[in-house]
């Protein structure tokens, strides 16, 4: 295998995990979110898991967040704006980040 060939190895291999670890911390951006939403809507334990798993589902109808912010802002109606979630949604990204830093 030439240098080249090693380089690209290198290369496409820090791609995938890069690309692995983007969809891990928005998978866990959007379980924050969802706990976060759950607070606000009174429910705890067990359930608040289901709605943050419920969350966590909605981000795969269509690229980006806007899926997600759709949902919570509709179920958090009169507690929290679009604008909110949205909001949260950007600053849970970055607690996400490094929790899954922390792991690592």
């Amino acid at each position: 295998m030439t240098s080249f060939d090693n380089r690209e190895h290198a290369f496409e291999a820090k791609f995938a995990h890069d690309a692995e670890m983007q969809f891990r911390a928005e998978a866990r951006r959007n379980k924050l979110v969802g706990l976060w939403a759950a607070a606000l809507l009174g429910k705890t334990g067990e359930e608040a898991d289901a709605y943050a798993l419920s969350v966590i589902a909605a981000d795969f109808e269509e690229a980006g967040i806007e899926d997600v912010v759709r949902k919570v802002a509709a179920d958090l109606a009169g507690k929290a704006s679009e604008d909110e979630v949205r909001a949260q949604v950007g600053a849970l990204l970055a607690v996400a980040k490094s929790q899954l830093m922390a792991e690592f």
